[in-house]
């Protein structure tokens, strides 16, 4: 790795704590029934007026911190389970409304970054 690409680690929390700020925003969001935090309105098929421009920004910051962390070889329980949320898209799959309520509610049990006992997934 160039040292050039190595990111302090003081600038890495500040980035790891301005997305954990923005995603619980989202989710409070989300849970109230605001659609397009895990992928965009444009795939669930709306029209752009129900754009989140704040959800697209959150997404993209996850990846951005996701690729940041891996070039340092650590890992964000947080960016990486929404970043599998995200990854998430059919029929069988519960809705945003549900996911968001769900992942809300790992985060406040402090058990995001564990497998859940019993099943594979919460949702």
């Amino acid at each position: 790795m160039d040292p050039c690409d190595n990111v302090e680690p003081v600038q890495l929390e500040v980035l790891a704590q301005a997305f954990c700020e923005q995603l619980m925003a989202c989710l409070d969001e989300c849970a109230r029934g605001r659609r397009g935090l895990f992928s965009d309105v444009e795939l669930l098929g709306e029209d752009e007026d129900c754009a989140w421009p704040e959800a697209a920004r959150l997404r993209e910051l996850a990846v951005a911190l996701q690729g940041v962390l891996a070039q340092q070889e650590e890992r964000n329980a947080l960016c990486d389970e929404f970043l599998d949320l995200c990854s998430m898209h059919g029929e069988s799959h519960p809705g945003e409304r549900k996911l968001a309520r769900a992942f809300l509610e790992r985060i406040e049990r402090g058990e995001v970054g564990t497998q859940p006992e019993g099943k594979n997934r919460p949702w």
